[in-house]
Formats: structure tokens, sequence, C-alpha cells
């Protein structure tokens, strides 16, 4: 297993184990469908948007409100367009 391959696990399982079901549910499912096509650069960007708070990570998918510049993150534009 090279490292590219045990990042995308690493990152995940970060998507999988969340807090709160309904975050565990929509991120595990979008990292799921979309992990396989990130190239190094934006799974680095993954990893950041990983790092963002649930409740701003939700808050941006429902209501658009961008907190602590999470639409800076290229991860985010594309999660926006997710749906379950």
């Amino acid at each position: 297993m090279n490292k590219l391959e045990i990042f995308r696990k690493k990152l995940l399982y970060r998507s999988n184990y969340r807090g709160t079901k309904e975050m565990d549910i929509l991120l595990s499912s979008f990292v799921g469908q979309t992990i396989k096509s990130l190239n190094e650069d934006q799974l680095k960007e993954l990893d950041k948007f990983l790092d963002f708070d649930d409740s701003i990570i939700m808050n941006y998918y429902q209501n658009g409100v961008a907190e602590e510049n999470i639409d800076k993150n290229t991860i985010s534009k594309i999660f926006k367009k997710f749906t379950l």
C-alpha cells in the first residue's frame, strides 16, 4: 500500500466518524463517492476541509453561509454540489 492509498483511507475514516450521525452519513457518502477521482493536491484540500467543525460544514452545505473561509477551500465547492 502506497502513501496515497494510506492517506485516502485516513480521510475516509475521518469522514466516517465526525460525532453526529448526520455528518457521518453526509461526509462519508461524499468522500466515498469522490475520493478516487481526487488528485494529491485535492486530497490535501479534503484533509483541510475535514478540519472544519461540523456546524460550519453543515451551515455552508445547507445555507451557503461561508464561515472561517470554508468557501476558499476547493473541496467545499465540490461538496456544495453533492447530493445524497
